[in-house]
């Protein structure tokens, strides 16, 4: 028998991902559990294992193929008792049970086992599909799936003209289909759009599957999500000395003197203690009902080599800065090689963006459904401000807080940011 292995999902939301590498080839043994190839999604990495034995019969999908659908076939494998089929008139001698000879496999993702999907699907004889040579080679080479195509010649068999008429008429990159969550302007064709620039004064880069879900993803959060934002101005200085005095103690009375607290972790901790305070503020919105959370998730916005990923500290309000800090690094780490699991960046109740580090003031974020806070920061400068009728010098950082008004008022999110300048101001809180 033949055993169609299909592109699975890594995630609830994942339509279509990249072959990034084959670890088998074509007549290799495959036995159960062995790595067959690395699936890239706009987020991660993920090892693809067999839950199946056989011989690598086909690989229909080429590595480095990219927008590759969920489900579609990308390689087949020739199971236990296959005899192979060259003429039609077998399918009339082929004896079949009355109850479908069909079964989906449950496959582990990856070696974690973080998830389960329908991978393969166990195909009889009757379904294979009769085919050239040369139609097959055609098909392999142009990546069109050969069980897609209706055959015209004998006893349906598929041939060359059919699979060169399954063909697009036209392969430039304007005229490739958008996926389903469009993600274009809205305003103007693309044709059009290049026509305003003069022909050789720019190059074209297709969007990788990244950059493709970011534009749907923020495209749907601006367009369904009323958003609307408060700033506040926090002075740090108390904040950056108990850092100094954490990171400080940590160096003497720790052998690991490589970690660092950094002013992120401690803005972390701080805003899951305030989400804590104000638990009003701390909910997803769903169109049936309001999500109260119990805890407080925070997603931290990490730049990656071609977009962005919100790795997840989960249950922050109960954990050590010290251990959020530890577990930042190495969430923060394994994102720019793109090894999260999906469970690792999915989910949240709020998150943070943090644009201090390159000197920008103040600015705000979309936020990032179903979460309905995101918290943008701001770089710490030395500013003149009024205490006790005299004019002194702070460092102050400013914050903005976008919030989704379906679920959360101006009140409510005023008072959050003021619980959470008063945890930056009086940072000790945060140790408590």
């Amino acid at each position: 028998m033949t055993i169609k292995i299909t592109m699975p999902a890594l995630s609830p939301t994942m339509e279509e991902g990249k072959i990034a590498k084959w670890l088998v080839k074509e007549g290799d043994s495959v036995s159960s559990g062995d790595i067959i190839c690395e699936i890239e999604t706009d987020k991660a990495i993920m090892e693809v294992e067999s839950v199946y034995e056989g011989i690598v019969e086909e690989i229909t999908v080429p590595e480095g193929t990219e927008n590759v659908k969920v489900n579609s076939v990308i390689l087949l494998l020739s199971g236990e008792d296959d005899s192979d089929i060259s003429e039609p008139s077998n399918i009339s001698q082929t004896q079949h049970p009355s109850s479908s000879p069909e079964e989906i496999l449950s496959n582990p993702l990856s070696r974690e086992n973080s998830a389960e999907l329908n991978q393969l699907e166990i195909s009889i004889n009757k379904e294979k599909v009769f085919s050239s040579p040369l139609a097959r080679r055609i098909a392999k080479e142009k990546n069109i799936d050969i069980f897609s195509i209706k055959g015209s010649g004998p006893y349906g068999r598929v041939i060359k003209r059919d699979v060169e008429n399954s063909l697009p008429t036209n392969h430039d990159i304007l005229n490739i289909k958008a996926p389903s969550s469009s993600f274009g302007s809205g305003l103007m064709p693309d044709a059009s759009i290049l026509k305003l620039f003069e022909k050789g004064s720019y190059d074209l880069e297709p969007h990788d599957s990244m950059r493709k879900t970011i534009a749907a993803r923020l495209q749907q959060a601006t367009q369904t999500i009323p958003h609307f934002y408060v700033s506040i101005d926090c002075e740090i200085d108390q904040l950056l000395a108990l850092r100094s005095q954490i990171n400080t103690s940590i160096s003497i009375h720790n052998d690991q003197s490589s970690i660092k607290i950094s002013v992120n972790d401690m803005v972390i901790k701080a805003l899951a203690m305030s989400m804590l305070k104000v638990p009003s503020a701390n909910v997803s919105w769903t169109e049936t009902a309001l999500i109260k959370h119990h805890h407080v998730d925070v997603a931290v916005a990490v730049r990656i080599q071609g977009g962005l990923i919100t790795p997840i500290i989960r249950k922050a309000d109960q954990k050590k800065i010290i251990d959020i800090s530890q577990e930042m690094k190495e969430l923060g780490r394994r994102a720019k090689e793109k090894k999260l699991k999906p469970e690792e960046y999915q989910g949240g109740m709020t998150s943070i963006s943090n644009m201090g580090m390159l000197n920008i003031k103040s600015f705000s974020s979309i936020i990032n459904p179903p979460q309905s806070t995101i918290l943008a920061v701001g770089t710490g400068e030395k500013r003149p401000v009024v205490k006790n009728n005299e004019i002194k010098i702070a460092t102050v950082m400013t914050v903005t807080l976008s919030a989704d008004h379906r679920a959360i008022d101006g009140a409510l999110a005023a008072e959050l940011l003021l619980a959470f300048k008063s945890y930056i101001e009086n940072p000790a809180g945060i140790l408590i």
